[in-house]
């Protein structure tokens, strides 16, 4: 079986790290690249995550780039440690990786892999910063696909009333890269703030066997910590990053889409707010979908033989 090539640009967080591990275990896909942007913590730290993340489950082969450390309109402040905690993975301490990260900025490797692979699929999981620096690169290869968890319509933001966190963290790099005629489907809070792990997926979680699904049942109480009674009434949390990776994986089954140019407003009030008007067969946001995400993570995570 042809396996679909994907890399991941990503600011590794809780979820993200769920996102990568589903990734690692979906058979229909293979992770060719890896790079870093600032957002839920920096470029830096969510390269050094994500080298211990597949150290645990020892894949030595896929490279990790560092890429933007600051937004296009303003300086990294901090990311989000109330939500992923100070080190982006629920401090649970990650023994940090003997793999250096790859020494080619985040542009070039994305260069380097969409030349190698006609058929790349790009998953960006953080705000869009160095998929921007890309965009306006000159004579860098076409993406053929970009998948972007990020963006609120009908349902509201996650940071404002109207904008979702990994837009409005650089909304000016959104801006740029909606702009471009790439074939981009968005997986916006409408559908991400619907399918959620609770309690009870989290004590099977434990369960599997291996290193690297033990990390992740060590971060999840963190993420839990947030969403419960701020979020959502009971001890459950959305995923974000893992549903936009099954979107880029092809692995849901009955998933709709509004078909429309994604623009991203700038103006102070709405400063990250996505909006979605004129027709377009090139972008779409997906804002629905049949089945359970949190089962088909925990089934893949489940199939897979991890090390440790």
């Amino acid at each position: 079986m042809t396996r679909r090539p994907i890399l991941v640009d990503c600011d590794t967080g809780i979820d993200d790290a769920l996102a990568l591990a589903y990734l690692l275990a979906e058979p229909t896909v293979e992770i060719v690249g890896v790079t870093t942007v600032s957002g839920n913590t920096d470029a830096a730290r969510a390269a050094a995550n994500t080298l211990s993340l597949f150290e645990l489950a020892e894949v030595d082969d896929i490279p990790v780039a560092i890429g933007a450390h600051d937004f296009r309109g303003r300086e990294y402040a901090g990311g989000a440690p109330h939500v992923h905690g100070a080190d982006g993975v629920g401090g649970i301490a990650l023994t940090a990786a003997a793999r250096a990260h790859d020494a080619r900025a985040a542009v070039e490797l994305i260069d380097h892999l969409a030349q190698r692979h006609p058929d790349l699929t790009v998953l960006a999981l953080g705000p869009l910063t160095n998929l921007a620096a890309y965009a306006e690169t000159p004579g860098v290869a076409a993406l053929d696909r970009l998948v972007i968890m990020g963006g609120a319509f009908s349902h509201s933001g996650n940071v404002t009333a109207w904008a979702e966190a990994n837009i409005h963290n650089d909304p000016e790099a959104a801006a740029v890269v909606f702009a471009q005629d790439w074939d981009i489907t968005a997986v916006p809070l409408d559908v991400t703030m619907t399918q959620t792990l609770d309690a009870t997926d989290l004590v099977r979680l434990d369960a599997i066997p291996g290193a690297l699904p033990r990390a992740l049942a060590a971060m999840l109480p963190a993420y839990l910590d947030f969403y419960e009674g701020r979020v959502f009434p009971d001890r459950r949390c959305a995923l974000h990053d893992p549903l936009a990776a099954m979107v880029a994986a092809g692995a849901l089954r009955g998933v709709s889409v509004a078909r429309g140019r994604i623009d991203v407003r700038l103006e102070r009030g709405e400063r990250g707010r996505t909006v979605s008007s004129h027709p377009s067969e090139r972008q779409r946001w997906v804002r629905g979908m049949e089945g359970s995400a949190v089962e088909l993570l925990l089934d893949r995570l489940e199939r897979r033989v991890w090390p440790g």
